[in-house]
């Protein structure tokens, strides 16, 4: 049943027209602690994303790159990215 009260359904930041007209894709730090795992390769590259800070053993699934470049933009752990990053 759609909508019962035990139930959590996720709220788009953006309606899917404007995601899809976002343009080129923007440069993603490098971080020390995200893991890319392909989940396609063809016709376009599908990448899933896992962060790993702090300690390496218990991955954090983020999504997909689009929906995990919010948040590892808003990363406050700065020493974790590549210094010629910044």
């Amino acid at each position: 049943m759609l909508g019962s009260p035990g139930m959590a359904l996720l709220k788009l930041l953006h309606p899917p027209e404007a995601v899809a007209d976002a343009g080129p894709e923007r440069h993603l730090r490098r971080c020390t602690y995200r893991r890319l795992i392909a989940v396609e390769r063809r016709p376009r590259p599908v990448y899933d994303v896992e962060c790993l800070y702090p300690d390496r053993t218990v991955s954090l699934p983020l999504g997909d790159l689009e929906s995990a470049r919010p948040i590892c933009d808003a990363c406050a752990a700065g020493h974790i990215f590549r210094p010629d990053e910044d």
